[in-house]
């Protein structure tokens, strides 16, 4: 076979070309791919940070509630504490209802026994993003159900990765819904530290504060109910400018490792839930009585 020079107008059109797909691949996020269980299609995401990696979290999807936090407050390992007005509240103050929250890390949990270790309510995480659904999501879930303990889901927020709302509707169509049984939870917006990169994603305060408004308002449109909020007051206040706007309407759920859930974001007067310890599963306590945690099931 014999060989025909190129004219040099179709070689530099084609090192262009090549030149522009570089600069694409140069310029996209790390992505890492994940092997899925049981020869299920692999799964490709950000690339955890190396404090993530440190927390456990090799691939895209383990991010889990309070994967950041320390025994001894609220903010992520290596980064220096962050103070904000709030009331400060301790075990004293009300009766606890105590609870679990479980993710993917779990894998099949034994219901049984944390029945009989007291626990009352739990929560499961259901997505993360719009690209990770937990595989283990029906066992805990309905494991959950089934021993008699009142449950719901939470979704781990990417706000960098797709609007608030779009990640709301993946949430409620992979497990993230409401019914009035008396025994299922309002859905969680988990949002927190970035297992991924940027503490706040990248975004503004006041765009982080839009992100947010956006899932919850999808949320409440697709169920009837307002979400919970996860999060620690260090980032709140970092990410969101320590925003009052959602304590009127969104039950607060803190993260604080340690023997009171100390200060809390603005404008909450009192947590609902608090996050107390990941030893040697994640802990929680509803702050009321058995009762309260039912009202709330109710709506």
């Amino acid at each position: 076979m014999t060989t025909r020079q190129l004219p040099g107008r179709r070689v530099r059109a084609l090192l262009t070309t090549v030149a522009a797909v570089a600069a694409v691949a140069l310029a996209a996020p790390a992505t890492t791919a994940v092997a899925a269980p049981d020869g299920a299609a692999a799964k490709t995401g950000p690339t955890p940070t190396a404090a993530a990696r440190k927390a456990g979290i090799t691939q895209p999807g383990q991010a889990s509630m309070g994967w950041s936090q320390q025994r001894t407050g609220t903010s992520p390992k290596g980064a220096p504490a962050v103070t904000a007005p709030g009331a400060r509240t301790s075990l004293a103050t009300a009766t606890q209802t105590p609870g679990i929250d479980v993710s993917g890390w779990q894998g099949n949990v034994n219901w049984s026994y944390w029945w009989g270790q007291g626990k009352k309510f739990a929560y499961v995480k259901a997505t993360e993003g719009t690209g990770y659904t937990n595989d283990y999501f029906a066992q805990q879930y309905n494991g959950s159900y089934n021993i008699g303990m009142i449950r719901g889901a939470y979704h781990f927020a990417l706000p960098n990765s797709s609007s608030g709302a779009t990640q709301a509707d993946y949430f409620v169509n992979h497990g993230g819904g409401w019914s009035r049984d008396g025994k299922t939870l309002p859905g969680v917006l988990d949002i927190e530290y970035n297992p991924y990169g940027a503490t706040c994603y990248g975004l503004s305060q006041a765009s982080m504060r839009s992100w947010i408004a956006s899932f919850l308002s999808r949320y409440k449109a697709r169920t009837g109910r307002d979400a919970v909020i996860y999060t620690t007051t260090s980032w709140w206040t970092t990410c969101t400018g320590n925003t009052s706007q959602f304590s009127a309407t969104n039950p607060l759920w803190i993260a604080r490792y340690a023997s009171t859930a100390g200060t809390l974001p603005a404008g909450w007067g009192y947590y609902t839930i608090w996050q107390y310890t990941d030893s040697p599963i994640d802990q929680d306590y509803f702050n009321g009585d058995l009762t309260r945690v039912k009202a709330m099931a109710l709506g």
